[in-house]
């Protein structure tokens, strides 16, 4: 595929007689940060400009949803834009498309530890939003152990992971006092993975074993025979790990800690074991997947936070991270049409990893385009007041800002600092009547903000009290983009194509 140039032009600033910058696909791969108040025309403004505008040049993409009315709106936008309505992917209740997200993840014989990443960074990012998250370290490592050693048992006994065998296997962990029952009809779910787990680390040593002396090489007796099949047998290191887990480490957990162990994982293993999650995400065949994205599909999540709440945010992060690291993972010479990530109402989506995937975006050709209302929504989302800088370092990865009315006065301010100071001529005249009359005129260097922030309070919203007129000021990092200066004041026509 030939590859994209990223200097393609997406919006002039050329104004009357002066001959603006651009704005080109560099930019929109930089980053994207939208913020605007209720009924600012954040949405139908410089959202819709830069949709269409991706849509138009062939992007394929990610949209995340809170309200309802957003499948809608983006069959409008690429029809505006002239895509095909083959180009839109919705994954959606009583829908067509699937996405089996642990069969994704273990393909190639994919790693436990991107798995157990993808869970603790779902389960985290739904912490912090709550701001419950716990900062001792011995809750995330137990957790972790828990994931790894649960993961590891279903790959060794069923050859494969499942949300369902992790969820019953987790609800049957032995205590001090289990004690394996010889009937095999009472073995429960975490007896029979690890009965299974065994027979089958122990049929992967015999064939090991066969083979070494068929070789003339046997393995000497003692206590180095166990060393020795430990190290040229996988699976049987594996399960000795397991067995030490659950057996001596994990039974001996006093039984208030284990509990809360336990009921995190359960609780989060049992909303993705419902519908329409489970359907969607785990039970069946994908028939979509985030590499479909290259190929200039636009995959909308159609589980709208404000419809499904805790559980269709849990799922639209944990698709997003799967999204990013795949994306990530893309080969430019082979594909170098940029990909967008979009998100209204941004601060449902956001994890801990986003910073540095952002940080990283650019090489990868990823179009973030990050909307919300303001900042404290961000610190409200992200653990409160106390992560402020978590919050400012994750914007600072975004290059372009773009600022609409918005009475927040915390929002107002961080844009007219970002924006900054400007240099200005102050003129004074005085006059003297004392003896022959007089008068003088006085020029002096002056020093205020660009835009001060009761300025952005006053800008257009757009609907027909304004013309459908939108107003917003745009920030772009290291790119003047007007008179030498690295913001503008725009409009955008609610009616009108861009």
């Amino acid at each position: 595929m030939q590859d994209f140039n990223l200097d393609t032009p997406l919006i002039s600033f050329a104004n009357n007689n002066y001959t603006g910058s651009i704005w080109t696909a560099r930019n929109a791969v930089e980053g994207v940060q939208i913020f605007g108040g209720i009924g600012s025309g954040k949405t139908s403004g410089s959202g819709r400009m830069l949709a269409i505008k991706y849509l138009s040049h062939g992007f394929g993409g990610l949209v995340l949803t809170v309200k309802p009315d957003e499948k809608e709106l983006w069959k409008e936008y690429l029809r505006l834009a002239g895509r095909q309505d083959s180009d839109l992917v919705v994954i959606e209740p009583n829908g067509t498309y699937f996405f089996n997200v642990l069969d994704y993840e273990s393909r190639d014989g994919g790693m436990t530890d991107n798995i157990v990443q993808l869970l603790k960074t779902v389960m985290n990012a739904s912490e912090e939003k709550s701001g419950g998250k716990n900062n001792d370290p011995f809750w995330d490592h137990a957790l972790d152990m828990l994931l790894f050693n649960v993961i590891d048992l279903c790959k060794l006994a069923y050859g494969r992971v499942t949300f369902r065998d992790m969820y019953e296997i987790v609800q049957t962990l032995p205590t001090s006092e289990t004690v394996f029952p010889t009937d095999d009809s009472k073995v429960n779910a975490f007896m029979r993975a690890f009965l299974l787990g065994q027979k089958n680390a122990a049929q992967k040593t015999i064939a090991w074993l066969r083979q070494r002396e068929a070789a003339g090489d046997p393995v000497p007796g003692g206590g180095s025979n166990k060393e020795a099949i430990c190290d040229g047998v996988p699976e049987a290191r594996l399960m000795k790990e397991i067995d030490t887990f659950f057996v001596e480490t994990y039974t001996e957990l006093n039984e208030k800690t284990r509990s809360i162990i336990d009921f995190s994982c359960i609780g989060f293993l049992f909303r993705l074991l419902r519908e329409p999650v489970y359907s969607l995400f785990c039970k069946n065949e994908s028939n979509t997947t985030p590499d479909d994205c290259l190929k200039g599909k636009i995959i909308l999540v159609n589980l709208p936070v404000k419809t499904y709440h805790k559980i269709g945010r849990d799922c639209q992060v944990m698709f997003k991270y799967i999204w990013q690291r795949a994306m990530e993972k893309r080969k430019n010479a082979e594909n170098g049409c940029p990909v967008f990530l979009w998100a209204d109402e941004a601060q449902n989506f956001l994890h801990e990893y986003d910073a540095d995937y952002q940080a990283t975006a650019r090489s990868s050709r990823i179009a973030t385009v990050y909307i919300s209302q303001n900042l404290p929504n961000y610190y409200a989302n992200m653990g409160g007041g106390k992560f402020e800088y978590k919050v400012k370092s994750f914007l600072g990865t975004l290059a372009t800002k773009i600022f609409h009315a918005n009475a927040d006065v915390e929002t107002n301010k961080y844009a007219s600092d970002l924006i900054g100071d400007i240099e200005y001529i102050e003129k004074s005249k005085s006059s003297s009547f004392m003896g022959n009359m007089s008068s003088s005129t006085n020029r002096s260097l002056k020093i205020d903000r660009a835009v001060r922030p009761e300025e952005f309070v006053r800008l257009k919203t757009g609907t027909t009290t304004n013309n459908n007129i939108v107003e917003a000021y745009m920030h772009v990092q290291g790119n003047p983009i007007k008179d030498g200066q690295n913001h503008s004041k725009i409009s955008f026509n609610q009616n009108h194509l861009p």
